[in-house]
């Protein structure tokens, strides 16, 4: 989905807990004249006290009217049940989730839940598998899941995380633009395609470009879906050598920097706090300054579908669709969370991925819900044959690509990223940029496979 993560080190945050209500069972005392009875009496009424709801907080990187829905759902589940309040502690993106949470488990201070997963910190014991819980909870029903997401919050057997929903990126197009010059979203079937009609529909005037014919995502995330869909891979078959240095890999990095720096047909919103550059992409294309971009299936319930359509992405003339990454975002529970925190915590993760409720997340914001029984949601049913954007998403993640597990912990990743940069906000050359990250992602993983 998503511009690839990167995790910073240590930070020296300190995070107040959140303060757990108790309720006291205080048994009465003989003073005075009064009765023998009273003590038991007195015992029973305490003991018969209602159990202060267990309080959590759960943290997530979302905002807009992704936040919003985050909210509206925890309001619903607080209101729902008498045992768990839970409280929103919004992050400013998923990058910055995990660098506080690194500091709270550090400070023995961690939320009982947060919207991060880190294979890495998961076989550390960081966070708590919960295998006990789901086998407590008879209504989990794991087979119901989407195995492909399910399976992306398992490590060694384990499963460590739960699937909140899942993303693609996807493309998103202004219908006026398209019909003003005559291109069909049916008919862009290869990048090729899209290049071409990049380059009809965008307006220069003395060499600037005051329009933009598409606006990719910055970051790694769309070039490595563009790669991947040309039969690209990031390591050999054995794991052992990374592989992206090769012709599919620079042949396909280097059209971006071409359609960007050289064309000029093509533009990205790097930098700022955030989601800022991710939500200037979005309102050039809504006011008018673009005509699409490649975004994220979850950009759904910030768009105007009366302005704008959404389509796949594109494959490769001579090799077929494309094969972009289905991705699962997932939650966990911090294993330094207390016990009666950790359970609650299982509690509100699992409903937040009833069927009904993942089905309506799908419909507000255009994520893939985890629940194949969510399909079978009459509201999702009817509104699906109303808004046809939301099947988008689920046609492409049918032949999508699995997410790459980085055994280094994330510096492969990292170093796609920098090589990323170089390529989209430097110009350099795909080439050059790739075989320096081959290099450093290769250093990486060879230390990572000696420490096997």
């Amino acid at each position: 989905m998503l511009r690839t993560m990167k995790w910073a080190g240590t930070m020296s945050l300190t995070l107040a807990m959140v303060t757990l209500s108790a309720c006291g069972q205080t048994a009465g005392t003989q003073t005075g004249g009064a009765s023998s009875s009273s003590a038991p009496q007195q015992s029973a009424a305490a003991s018969e006290a209602p159990k202060a709801p267990v309080q959590i907080e759960f943290w997530y990187g979302l905002g807009g009217k992704l936040g919003e829905n985050v909210e509206a759902l925890i309001k619903k589940f607080n209101e729902s049940q008498s045992e768990v309040i839970v409280k929103g502690v919004v992050q400013g993106d998923y990058s910055e989730t995990e660098q506080k949470l690194q500091a709270a488990i550090a400070a023995n201070q961690p939320p009982a839940a947060v919207l991060a997963s880190n294979v890495d910190w998961a076989a550390k014991g960081y966070f708590e598998p919960l295998d006990d819980y789901i086998a407590a909870a008879p209504d989990f029903k794991k087979e119901d899941f989407i195995q492909t997401f399910l399976e992306q919050g398992q490590v060694a057997g384990k499963q460590y995380f739960m699937p909140m929903y899942g993303t693609t990126q996807v493309m998103y197009y202004r219908l006026d633009t398209f019909e003003k010059a005559g291109i069909k979203a049916e008919d862009i079937k290869t990048w090729e395609d899209l290049a071409k009609a990049a380059e009809t529909m965008a307006v220069k005037d003395g060499g600037k470009t005051t329009f933009f014919g598409w606006e990719p995502m910055w970051g790694s995330g769309n070039m490595i879906d563009a790669a991947l869909s040309k039969g690209g891979k990031i390591l050999s078959d054995d794991g052992k050598t990374v592989v992206f240095d090769s012709p599919e890999w620079i042949e396909t990095w280097d059209l971006f920097r071409k359609w960007l720096h050289e064309d000029k047909t093509m533009a990205i919103h790097s930098g700022g706090q955030g989601w800022e550059y991710w939500y200037k992409t979005i309102d050039d294309v809504m006011k008018g300054q673009a005509a699409g971009y490649t975004g994220s299936s979850g950009d759904q319930g910030d768009l105007d579908f009366n302005i704008v359509g959404a389509m796949q992405q594109p494959g490769w003339e001579g090799v077929g669709e494309g094969k972009p990454v289905a991705q699962a975002i997932m939650a966990g529970v911090p294993a330094k969370a207390k016990d009666e925190q950790k359970e609650a915590a299982f509690k509100w993760l699992s409903f937040f991925t009833k069927s009904e409720n993942t089905a309506a997340w799908s419909m507000n914001t255009g994520y893939i819900a985890v629940r194949l029984s969510a399909q079978d949601d009459p509201a999702f049913k009817a509104f699906s044959e109303t808004n046809p954007q939301i099947k988008i998403p689920l046609q492409q993640a049918s032949h999508g690509s699995k997410p790459f597990l980085d055994p280094t912990g994330g510096k492969i990743n990292d170093a796609l990223t920098v090589a990323a940069d170089q390529v989209q906000i430097e110009n350099i050359s795909a080439e050059k940029a790739l075989k320096q990250a081959k290099e450093t992602a290769q250093r990486e993983l060879d230390k990572a496979l000696k420490g096997k």
